[in-house]
Formats: C-alpha cells, sequence, structure tokens
C-alpha cells in the first residue's frame, strides 16, 4: 500500500500546446491517502482515464512528478510501481481454471506453491469464487470473470495501489448493486489504496471514501460523497452529482444579496466586489425547494412519480425550477410559489462558490 502524490501534474497529446484547452490533464495537485478507497468521477472525455494511466505508469505525464510514500516514481513501470488494474472488459486466461488464474500473478513471482494455495484460497472466499476454483474461466458470466481479475490485483501482498478503469461496464445491471457492494467490503477488510475511475455517480458515491470531481482535465472537487452533495464548490459539481441535479438559476446581485424573479433571495453566502462581466448563478437542490403560500411563481409543466418521491418541473418564465415532493404530499395544479430554504441555497460566480459564508 502507498500513500500518492501528485505533484506539478499536467498532461497533453499534442507535441506543442498553445493554449489551456490543448491540455487533456491541466495542473494537478493532489494527495491521496495511504489505503484510502478514492473514485475518479466525470463524463467522456474529462481526463480520467488519462490520470489514471499517469498513476499506474502505463503513461508519462507531461510535466510534473507522481510520488509514493514520497518516492518519485514518474519514470517507472507498472510493475516496478507494483500496480494492479482492472479494465473496463474483465482480463482472464480462459484456458486455465480460476484457481491457476488467481494463482498466476503469485506463481510468476516464484511464490511457493504452499503460500500459493493458501493466498488462493484466502482470495477465492474474500471474491467468492471458492466454488468455482476448479472450472475453467471461459465458462463464467462477465461478473464472474471481473471477479477473477479482482482476485488477481488482490492476491499479491506487494501491491501499492489497485485501479479499476470503469469495471463494472460489461456487467448486467442486476448484478452491479452485487459487485459494487463486495468491493466496499474488500477494500474494508484488505485496507489497500484504491483507485475507481467511473461516469456514474451511484458507482463512484458508493465505493469511494472520496470523490474527485473531475470536468475538462480539471479536479473541480475533491471531497466525500457527503461534502459534494451538501456543498458543491462549482455548479458543475451540484449538476452531476444528485439525481435530477442541483437548479442552476441566473440571477443578479444587489448589495451582496441575489435578486431572481425581482425578489431577494436569502443565501448562506454573500458576494462582495465588482461584478461586472461575472456571470452569476443561484444554486440549490431540488430537495431544498418548497411549495408555499407567497414565494416565487412558478407554473407547473409536468411531474414525475420516482416512488418514494416526486419530481416536479416547475416553470418562472423561461427557468426550470426541479422540485422534489415526499410521497403522500400534494403537488399543486397549474401555478403555485416556490421558496428556497436559505441555508442550503448558494452564489456562484463564473461557476464557482462565490463571496464569503453570512
Amino acid at each position: 500500500m502507498a500513500s500518492i502524490r501528485l505533484d506539478n501534474l499536467r498532461h497533453c497529446y499534442m507535441p506543442n500546446p498553445k493554449t489551456p484547452d490543448d491540455w487533456a490533464l491541466k495542473q494537478l495537485d493532489m494527495e491521496l491517502d495511504d489505503g484510502g478507497a478514492y473514485a475518479l468521477l466525470g463524463p467522456s472525455g474529462c481526463g480520467k482515464t488519462t490520470l489514471l494511466n499517469i498513476v499506474s505508469g502505463l503513461l508519462e505525464p507531461s510535466n510534473g512528478r507522481i510520488l509514493f510514500d514520497g518516492q518519485d516514481v514518474t519514470g517507472l513501470t507498472p510493475e516496478q510501481r507494483h500496480i494492479a488494474q482492472v479494465f473496463q472488459f474483465p482480463v482472464v486466461y480462459d484456458t486455465m481454471t480460476v484457481f491457476d488464474n488467481l494463482a498466476f500473478p503469485l506463481r510468476n513471482r516464484g511464490v511457493d506453491e504452499a503460500q500459493v494455495r493458501t493466498r488462493v484460497h484466502e482470495i477465492a472466499e474474500m471474491t467468492e469464487l471458492t466454488e468455482m476454483l476448479q472450472k475453467r474461466a471461459s465458462g463464467l458470466t462477465a461478473d464472474g470473470k471481473q471477479k477473477i481479475s479482482l482476485g488477481r490485483g488482490l492476491v499479491r501482498s506487494d501491491v501499492n495501489v489497485i485501479m479499476f478503469d470503469e469495471p463494472l461496464t460489461v456487467i448486467d445491471p442486476h448484478l452491479k448493486w452485487q459487485l459494487r457492494s463486495k468491493l466496499k467490503e474488500l477494500h474494508q477488510r484488505v485496507r489497500t489504496t484504491m483507485i475507481y475511475v467511473t461516469h456514474d455517480q451511484v458507482e463512484a458515491l458508493t465505493f469511494a471514501d472520496k470523490v474527485v470531481v473531475m470536468n475538462f482535465g480539471q479536479a473541480v472537487q475533491t471531497g466525500t460523497p457527503e461534502e459534494l452533495f451538501e456543498k458543491p464548490m462549482h455548479t458543475f459539481v451540484g449538476h452531476f452529482i444528485g439525481s435530477p441535479g442541483m437548479n442552476v438559476l441566473p440571477c443578479e446581485v444587489n448589495n451582496g444579496n441575489a435578486i431572481f424573479a425581482g425578489q431577494t433571495i436569502e443565501t448562506e453566502n454573500r458576494l462582495t466586489g465588482e461584478t461586472s462581466g461575472t456571470r452569476i448563478e443561484i444554486g440549490v437542490r431540488p430537495e431544498f425547494v418548497s411549495f408555499s403560500e407567497t414565494g416565487i411563481p412558478v407554473g407547473i409543466a409536468a411531474v414525475s412519480d420516482a416512488g418514494r418521491f416526486s419530481i416536479v418541473d416547475a416553470r418562472h418564465e423561461d427557468q426550470s425550477i426541479k422540485i422534489l415532493v415526499p410521497e403522500g404530499e400534494t403537488v399543486p395544479e397549474g401555478s403555485a410559489f416556490v421558496t428556497f430554504d436559505p441555508k442550503r441555497t448558494r452564489l456562484y460566480a463564473d461557476g464557482w462558490l462565490a463571496g464569503e459564508a453570512s
């Protein structure tokens, strides 16, 4: 296991980058604790797989350093870094038994056969493969093969970090929850540093202790699932995390206060200083929007039943405001008024959380 530090890291696939947009990975400084479970979360093309490949040693960064426990490993191979990687598609030896697949990394390093047998049986128990040890890998389902890939990463005791690159892509939806739960359980048992790449917020938030939200080659915010939900530092984080995501509404500012729909909106923070040329917005999650007797006038455009709550799409002029209404509560018809919880409503300037807490 190892702590990982990314120092002034950048990467570009072009030989002569001229603009910030040319960089696939913009400047990144980050520390990942020894034994932590991390997720790199973001849309396709945001740089998360590039970052994963740099940490693993499959790709050399254009600038910066990667340090494991304080040692510069930037020029080392994945083997020298003691990396295990689980890819989107299961990588197994179909002609081998499950036992031999799990044993392969150990035998390849000359480990004594008695130790190999002990370790393989231990990992097979963890990954629920014990009953399949003598079966050929070719006969297993996709989730079974992915368990073998995971087991091969766990079987070595010298692994510094296990990397997961969208490992549930080919898994049937009804089995994804089981594998996510198994990964979380395994991390709690072995406490190996793990980094998990995904575009699926459910996978990231259920697996990781901390999530790195990425967009356009930047790490926009790093935090626990609770921190990302409760206090997004950027409107992208608020919109990307949550179902539905955070309402982001354009507004004006008067004496540091937000003005929306001609009304002063109480917010947790205030915006001070010059705002000319700055895009100012209010961010509030649908969970913290409520119907009321007075407030912002809206029309009810659509209501979707989501089981324990309804998702209401309300409109003020051309602005959509999503509202989560708990099961059993009445949704107004036609027109209504809404208010925002002032402790959960924030001002953003050019996308970033603005001002000082009030």
